[in-house]
């Protein structure tokens, strides 16, 4: 019989603390992404397509459950592999995983050290087909590919780290592809820490290019890269593949001298006031040596409040938009920026801790799951108040939810906070996700 120990708070004698509460867990919003999960068919997807190299024939934490295990973890915010041994018996993670106890760190290390390139493959192809059942309850109207790379920091002598001189630090440096307009990251890639951005870019968006031509071949397709993407290659593949792309030029003298004139121009304009903002627009044909035609470089010169100096910018674009209209949707990118922050800070994208590069690329992958689940879940079913928050916020809103669990022969009954302030939202994502309709093989 175990001693339940109750303590006295000096500051008021009136309260009394022990570890009495019952079968407790602070994660009880996990319950409605469990609910998502079912309903636009992840777990069934998981349970078919997914298996590692592992040889034993019964095993009672399963390749699938390993892996929903993880994704539910991540997006609790239990990021480290330790936490596992700290939830093993947590009633709602267990409940949603329907098992006695959770799979430890141990196994999970051993889970992810089983993971190789066919298991990549699998990720990918469970990525490609939740977007067509996704896409079945809200399809797009367009596809933008938001191409961008960043450094995922590494320590130690890991396989394929590297120095990247653009971050200035020992890394891995992987390429993403997000829908510019919704946030889901459609494609990730772990790449040497050295590697250039444009290095393979084309080869990296041909298979997404294409997809998205072959299942929906009347969605018109744009894409926008900085200037590390310049390459004639990556606009070879969009001109291939009819996708219209701005993509911008890093800056020299044989560019600016194009753009004379509107400097002059702008020159003049600011002539008799050189504090507050001007701006010129213009366009030119310009093929580069290394371009085997001419394309369309529209450009913008502006000299920014309480400068003298001007600032160039030239992209390289198959739209046919103005010149403004053109440097403003470039320009909208900045957007992705907050993608890859809430990534990175969200849902743990740098945990790259494994010796193997294939097996950190396999963590990648995973990560990337539980950020698209999660962004799904904040734009199909969470309520309307709470669509613009970011995931910390929701997190603590409508995830970190206290509950008790009380277990009757036939059933477990969850008792939710009684003082949570989000009820009403809570019920509403429920709701929400119940009515979904998606399109299921």
């Amino acid at each position: 019989m175990s001693i339940v120990n109750t303590f006295s708070l000096e500051s008021n004698k009136k309260i009394k603390i022990n570890f009495n509460g019952g079968d407790l867990s602070s994660d009880a919003g996990l319950l409605l992404i469990k609910e998502l999960a079912t309903i636009i068919g992840l777990t069934k997807l998981v349970k078919s397509l997914f298996k590692t190299t592992d040889s034993a024939v019964i095993r009672y934490h399963t390749d699938p459950d390993n892996l929903m295990q993880f994704i539910y973890q991540l997006i609790a915010s239990y990021f480290e592999d330790d936490c596992a041994d700290e939830l093993t018996n947590d009633p709602i993670m267990t409940a949603i995983l329907e098992k006695d106890s959770l799979a430890s760190q141990p196994t999970l290390s051993r889970f992810f050290n089983r993971m190789d390139e066919n298991t990549l493959a699998q990720l990918e192809q469970i990525e490609s087909k939740m977007r067509e059942i996704v896409y079945s309850i809200k399809h797009p109207e367009q596809m933008l590919f938001d191409l961008d790379s960043t450094l995922l920091n590494t320590y130690g002598k890991q396989e394929g780290e590297g120095f990247n001189f653009h971050y200035q630090a020992h890394g891995y440096h992987p390429l993403l592809c997000y829908d510019g307009l919704t946030g889901d990251l459609l494609k990730a890639e772990l790449r040497e820490g050295t590697k250039y951005c444009s290095k393979d870019a084309d080869r990296f968006m041909i298979p997404l290019m294409q997809e998205y031509r072959r299942k929906y071949p009347a969605m018109p397709l744009y894409l926008r890269g900085d200037s590390g993407f310049a390459s004639p290659s990556l606009y070879e593949a969009c001109e291939e593949n009819d996708c219209k792309y701005a993509i911008r030029l890093k800056v020299n003298p044989t560019l600016m001298k194009y753009a004379e004139d509107e400097d002059e121009a702008l020159y003049r304009a600011t002539r008799d006031n050189m504090i507050d903002y001007a701006v010129e627009y213009g366009e030119f044909e310009y093929q580069a040596g290394s371009w085997d035609h001419e394309r369309r470089v529209v450009f913008k010169v502006e000299k920014p409040y309480n400068q003298m100096t001007h600032l160039f910018t030239f992209v390289v674009t198959t739209m046919e938009l103005e010149p403004y209209q053109v440097i403003q949707f470039y320009c909208g990118r900045g957007k992705m920026e907050n993608f890859i922050k809430e990534g990175k800070s969200g849902f743990d994208f740098s945990s790259v801790s494994s010796h193997s590069m294939v097996v950190n690329a396999n963590r990648l992958l995973i990560h990337v799951l539980a950020y698209n689940l999660f962004n799904w879940f904040r734009r199909l079913a969470l309520a309307a108040n709470m669509r613009k928050l970011r995931v910390d916020t929701i997190r603590l809103k409508l995830i970190k939810i206290a509950a008790k669990a009380v277990r009757t022969a036939r059933y477990i009954v969850f008792k939710l906070c009684s003082s949570c302030p989000y009820k009403q939202e809570f019920s509403e994502t429920l709701l929400n996700i119940q009515q979904l309709r998606p399109q299921l093989e």
